[in-house]
């Protein structure tokens, strides 16, 4: 059992079976195997912005079979379905993410693709881990990926196409309203969702 992170070679490669063996204070993420740390804990507009979002969607998604979810509650992505912990290499806690198939939810979180994630930058993201993240979300069939910037108050929006690659929709700044592809029925005001 780990119990300090410093135990861990941070250029060594991870699966979740790992991963479960850890017991230390720090949280990360497994992205194809290494590990990124995460922030200790998020900023003020940080959490507005989850909390708004996650509140909307919840109204949104209320007595339908989709669910939202906040982290920390791991995501575990492999591009095969694999119930197999030794073969899962990328476990990430998106800010908020919706799963529409049940069957992907358990009591550790959810394996297999989200239909829907949303990211909130933190200063302490790093662009290794935002391509990194990008491509694992890609790779996995996420049908939709939402990175809110609250620097610069901008919503990006990948969506999957029947090739399986992102396609970027122009960036949806503070006087666009911003809809769900996956949910075409909700809608909210960009303005609204960075309001302070």
């Amino acid at each position: 059992m780990i119990t300090d992170i410093n135990q861990l070679d941070l250029d060594k490669t991870y699966s979740y079976a790992d991963y479960l063996q850890w017991r230390f204070e720090e949280r990360v993420e497994l992205i194809k195997g290494k590990i990124f740390k995460m922030s200790p804990a998020p900023a003020r507009k940080h959490q507005r912005i989850s909390g708004y979002l996650q509140g909307e969607l919840y109204k949104f998604l209320d007595n339908k079979v989709c669910q939202v979810y906040v982290a920390p509650f791991d995501v575990r992505l492999t591009p095969r379905k694999s119930d197999k912990t030794n073969k899962i290499h990328t476990i990430v806690q998106p800010d908020i993410y919706v799963v529409c198939d049940p069957a992907k939810l358990d009591d550790q979180g959810c394996i297999g693709a989200p239909d829907l994630i949303i990211e909130i930058l933190s200063p302490g993201n790093s662009q290794t881990e935002l391509k990194n993240k990008f491509e694992v979300y890609e790779e996995n069939g996420v049908k939709e990926y939402w990175l809110a910037d609250p620097t610069s108050e901008v919503i990006f929006v990948y969506i999957l196409n029947e090739a399986g690659r992102y396609i970027g929709l122009p960036p949806f700044a503070l006087e666009d309203q911003i809809t769900s592809h996956v949910f075409p029925e909700f809608e909210l005001s960009v303005a609204d969702i960075f309001k302070d």
